[in-house]
């Protein structure tokens, strides 16, 4: 197929996967014609990139897995390097829900201090002016 097709099968545009192919995640196999031209394992590739790509991986963290389909395995994640890639996004997610949990707690007590002040106001006191102008 050409690289319309690809795309349009990949869902994604020509110009992506040009880029791909300039970072070496797509072949670069061309018709005597001048056209590129890839298969049903190209796309593949591609489904794999994206999907890893939908889980937030970089592009350059798919490419053991490209790697690992390339070299004829049924599943990009199959070989060691994808694993240790696995492991290592598995890290910073863990790191990120700690960070987002401390956040959390920070928020969650600044709004309990904010409500309890509220509640201490005088009754009868100025009312608080929360809105912008007048």
């Amino acid at each position: 197929m050409r690289i319309g097709e690809l795309a349009e099968r990949a869902g994604t545009t020509t110009r992506t996967l040009r880029y791909y192919e300039s970072r070496g995640l797509l072949p670069a196999r061309r018709a005597v014609n001048g056209y590129r031209t890839y298969d049903e394992d190209d796309l593949r590739l591609l489904q794999q990139i994206r999907t890893l790509q939908d889980f937030g991986f970089e592009l350059e963290e798919t490419r053991p897995f490209v790697n690992c389909l390339r070299a004829g395995h049924p599943a990009g994640d199959s070989c060691p390097a994808s694993l240790a890639v696995y492991r290592r996004k598995l890290g910073e997610l863990d790191s990120l829900i700690e960070q987002l949990q401390s956040v959390r707690a920070q928020v969650g007590a600044q709004l309990a201090r904010a409500e309890l002040e509220a509640a201490a106001e005088l009754p009868g006191g100025p009312e608080p002016r929360c809105e912008l102008g007048g």
